[in-house]
């Protein structure tokens, strides 16, 4: 699921495997998959504003880092929370496309792909 995000953000395109983690205990990469998680929900939320009609493409590809993670308990909670807090934190900002919030896409778009490169090379099998 690593390599999915990884090739979202560099193409918004394919998915590749994710080590599954049926535990409630924190992964090591746990503050990663939050930060990407609330990435995705800014994107979700500045892409609906911004972007060409992606309709539900971000909160998708959310739901298939939750499903491919397998997180459950606290560990789904924080990044369904990171997710809502990236979604809820441009809402309140930006109402409208402008140019701050292209910039922001692009530079959310360069983080997502480098968190996810990281983990990549981390972590993936």
């Amino acid at each position: 699921m690593l390599k999915r995000i990884f090739a979202i953000f560099l193409m918004a395109a394919v998915a590749g495997p994710v080590p599954v983690r049926a535990q409630d205990a924190a992964a090591p990469f746990d503050a990663d998959l939050q930060r990407l998680a609330e990435i995705l929900g800014t994107l979700h939320y500045l892409r609906g504003i911004c972007g060409p009609n992606e309709g539900q493409k971000w909160r998708a590809e959310m739901q298939a880092l939750v499903d491919a993670e397998t997180p459950s308990g606290e560990r789904r909670n924080r990044m369904i929370a990171s997710f809502n807090r990236g979604y809820n934190g441009f809402q309140q900002t930006y109402r409208s496309c402008t140019p701050a919030a292209n910039v922001a896409i692009r530079r959310y778009l360069e983080e997502g792909s480098k968190i996810s490169r990281d983990l990549t090379a981390r972590y993936a099998n």
